[in-house]
């Protein structure tokens, strides 16, 4: 029997551009893929639009209660993977500087990283968020992945996330999409 696996992707600064580049003509229809994109909760309707129409995928806003299915969750604001089954996204009232909350979403699919396959990837942006949730997403046996200094707009976040965990992956953007794919084909 196969495992189900599941796709968390943070990205600030430089994020969307980026998201485009990694998810653009992937065929996925097995696999969710939950996106944390900082960003003011008015222009996540726009974002939510603009990017559905450049990747060949369903993609969700999630603003209530969602179940896992092979589709795109962008998250609208901080959102939390349910410690029940089904598996779903949660969008939850987190007091934060960043909307929404990467280390909040990496930190609670740590419980199911033992019966899921867990993707983790951090992608180019301002600060630290993501870096300490890829931590502990590591430490649960999650593979995971910090974007290169050469192809992040902003080397802030996945730096942190490398200074943490000197054992983190890695990647250019291109390899993560390599990546990606191979994880999402390969059962």
């Amino acid at each position: 029997m196969r495992k189900s696996k599941l796709v968390l992707i943070g990205a600030s600064t430089g994020g969307p551009g980026h998201l485009n580049r990694l998810l653009k003509d992937i065929n996925n229809s097995d696999v969710p893929i939950v996106i944390a994109q900082h960003m003011n909760t008015v222009f996540i309707p726009y974002f939510v639009s603009q990017f559905g129409r450049g990747i060949n995928m369903e993609i969700t806003e999630v603003s209530q209660r969602e179940l896992l299915s092979g589709k795109v969750f962008i998250c609208s604001k901080t959102s939390v993977v349910s410690e029940d089954t089904p598996l779903s996204i949660i969008p939850k009232d987190v007091a934060s500087i960043y909307n929404p909350n990467i280390n909040v979403l990496f930190h609670s699919a740590v419980h199911i990283c033992g019966f899921i396959d867990v993707l983790a990837i951090l992608l180019t942006g301002i600060g630290d968020d993501g870096a300490k949730g890829l931590f502990d997403l590591y430490r649960a046996g999650a593979t995971c992945i910090a974007e290169s200094e050469e192809s992040a707009i902003v080397y802030g976040m996945p730096k942190k996330a490398k200074e943490i965990n000197p054992d983190v992956n890695v990647m250019h953007l291109d390899n993560i999409r390599t990546r990606l794919e191979s994880f999402l084909y390969v059962f």
